[in-house]
């Protein structure tokens, strides 16, 4: 029982970011049916945007406290990584929304290749440490015993997790009961019919892939703090595992990338702890990607909409 709780509980510290970085795959593909493969690496831009951040403030204002100078680097990067997402949609994606399906995933692909190479042109080859801000200080949450050691949390974990689940809430009360929100649901219905209504389809569509940036940016920060470094390649295999997350989920669907991203945690958490436990530790942690993609396989055979998507018919 302290194992499957233990595993219970990182599985939803990861889903949580899995679930956050899935919703920026989930509404741009809402709206404009493509998958923007570079999502990924905007959550690394913002991890190292918030790193070189907080060592420009420190330099500049030693007496700040720690948690004020990571609060003030995170907003920055926030707002550095909107007008990269912004940038990458009018450049990259605009032009592209009445071509063939292939051309924005090769587009999305070339830009997730710049994006890391300019990364390691401006931060180099190597991960960076990233400062510790919050307790990493093992909180025991069950007794446990000599042979089987108690179920533990961190600060860092309980922040991560309430954080991600806070800007969920807000990202569903946007969608659903603000004018914005109204706009976006009207142009990911029929984009022309919005027009003719007043909404300006370029304007929520810039503004659903700058929404898309700031939560990469908020995910890449609480994977920084959870694992201590960060670095240019961070971003691609969390990138793919939260696509998976949105697919299970039901992309497109808000609720399902949540979903979907809180369960594939769980189960790749489960999955790896008790795989350790049965092969004594020859297979374990270092094996848990193979449950995502095990998932992802059985979902596109089995249930193609995913959990909480909808079945559409295709017109003739």
């Amino acid at each position: 029982m302290d194992t499957f709780i233990q595993q219970l509980i990182n599985g939803l510290m990861l889903g949580s970011i899995y679930g956050l970085i899935a919703l920026g795959y989930t509404m741009v593909y809402g709206i404009l049916r493509i998958i923007n493969f570079a999502h990924g690496d905007i959550l690394m831009t913002g991890a190292l945007t918030t790193l070189s951040g907080m060592q420009l403030l420190t330099q500049h204002f030693p007496h700040l406290n720690a948690l004020v100078v990571l609060t003030i680097a995170t907003l920055l990067a926030m707002g550095v990584c909107a007008l990269l997402a912004m940038g990458i949609e009018r450049f990259a994606y605009r032009r592209l929304r009445n071509a063939p399906r292939l051309a924005p995933l090769i587009s999305g692909i070339g830009l997730s290749v710049l994006l890391q190479t300019c990364a390691m042109i401006i931060w180099s080859r190597n991960p960076l440490m990233f400062p510790q801000v919050l307790s990493m200080d093992p909180i025991a949450i069950t007794a446990g015993d000599a042979q089987h050691p108690p179920a533990i949390i961190t600060v860092t974990g309980i922040v991560t997790f309430l954080l991600a689940l806070s800007a969920m809430a807000g990202l569903w009360l946007l969608v659903g009961f603000t004018r914005l929100g109204r706009g976006m649901r009207a142009v990911a219905e029929n984009p022309r019919v919005a027009s003719l209504m007043g909404v300006n389809p370029n304007r929520i569509i810039t503004l659903t892939f700058a929404i898309g940036g700031v939560f990469a940016a908020l995910a890449g920060v609480m994977m920084a703090s959870n694992y201590g470094n960060a670095g240019f390649s961070m971003g691609f295999l969390p990138g793919i595992k939260a696509f998976t997350a949105a697919v299970l989920g039901g992309i497109g669907n808000i609720r399902g990338a949540m979903v979907g991203g809180v369960l594939l945690g769980i189960i790749e958490s489960l999955g790896a702890g008790y795989l350790g436990e049965l092969t004594h530790g020859v297979f374990g942690s270092n094996y848990q990607d193979v449950f995502a993609f095990i998932i992802l396989i059985l979902v596109l055979v089995f249930r193609p909409a995913g959990l909480l998507g909808e079945r559409v018919a295709q017109r003739a």
